[in-house]
């Protein structure tokens, strides 16, 4: 088995290259990694509706899509990655279990009570400090999963909280649980780093056959070009999301706003929009201009930007409503 640690943060970086490498070739791998400041989505999650939009757009959050399911988790440099690509008989590939049980042996011999739970997650003093996802390619199998070791547990729920009444569709919904860091069980210091570097030894001991791999120049490459040509892309990691319906109501300025978009494959297909402070011409030529558009924040600012719309404006800030479509 390949044993790859980096210091590459980049979140669409590390997913393409778990995808690569599952790909790649028959070689089995086991990768560590953390990222900056993200949340990463299940394959067949609703982007917006997984994230507070309004947060990760403050913050400059990336939101990236993976290949498995599951749900959304937040990732920072507090969080470690890992993930486990092996070969096995197609009717034995998905076994959580398997990989789960290595996870907790390594928190154990640090003297964690680390226990398995239902929805694969791992959990310490009945908080959750791993969720854990799977994907199948052909004959091989990639199982990876988060430990919380010392993440930004404020940051985790904002950008995870969701208002359940906006958003309305048939993706896998995530299910929140009580979360603690793996720091916080310990009775020492260590770092992340420290940790990982505990983390890679024990596998490559579970592991006889394992030895340390360095990504060459072609596995940057191709990485790379996986990462431009699908990971760092709106189409994958929003416009991929499931057909959906927005139905909201706010208000700016005392104004109330209700909006209703139907989305099907990223675009909108249908808008519906009430409020006083459009004319019902207005109304009409807004919701014609937004009818066929991709449901992205650049798009509908560039609409509500447009001169015929400047008397809406007069008064109030395009920048204000781009929270209504979200």
């Amino acid at each position: 088995m390949l044993c790859i640690k980096h210091n590459i943060t980049n979140p669409y970086f590390n997913l393409a290259a778990e995808e690569y490498f599952l790909r790649k070739s028959d070689e089995e791998y086991f990768l560590l990694y953390i990222n900056e400041p993200s949340v990463i989505i299940g394959k067949h999650q609703n982007a917006y509706a997984e994230t507070n939009y309004a947060f990760i757009r403050k913050n400059n959050i990336k939101v990236v899509r993976r290949i498995s399911g599951g749900g959304a988790v937040w990732h920072d440099q507090g969080n470690l990655n890992f993930a486990f690509i092996r070969n096995g008989k197609e009717s034995e590939l998905v076994n959580f279990r398997k990989y789960i049980m290595q996870v907790i042996g390594f928190l154990n011999s640090l003297g964690l009570n680390a226990i398995f739970q239902e929805k694969n997650s791992i959990v310490i003093n009945d908080s959750k400090i791993s969720g854990n996802a799977e994907h199948v390619f052909r004959s091989r199998i990639l199982h990876h999963g988060t430990l919380l070791f010392n993440t930004n547990l404020e940051n985790l729920e904002d950008a995870l909280r969701v208002n359940p009444g906006k958003y309305s569709d048939r993706s896998v919904k995530s299910i929140r649980s009580k979360t603690s860091n793996i720091i916080d069980h310990l009775n020492n210091g260590m770092t992340i780093t420290q940790f990982g570097d505990i983390f890679m030894r024990f596998t490559m001991a579970e592991n006889q056959d394992s030895e340390m791999y360095e990504l060459t120049d072609p596995d940057y490459q191709n990485i790379n070009s996986l990462v431009k040509d699908k990971y760092s892309t709106w189409d994958w990691n929003f416009g991929y999301s499931p057909e959906y319906e927005i139905n909201w109501i706010t208000h700016i300025s005392g104004q109330e706003i209700r909006i209703i978009l139907k989305v099907e494959k990223g675009f909108i297909k249908k808008a519906n929009i009430r409020s006083n402070l459009l004319s019902q011409s207005l109304k009409d030529k807004l919701e014609t201009d937004l009818s066929g558009q991709r449901h992205k924040e650049d798009i509908i600012l560039g609409i509500l930007q447009r001169d015929e719309f400047k008397d809406i404006f007069e008064n109030f800030n395009p920048e204000e409503w781009i929270h209504v479509f979200f």
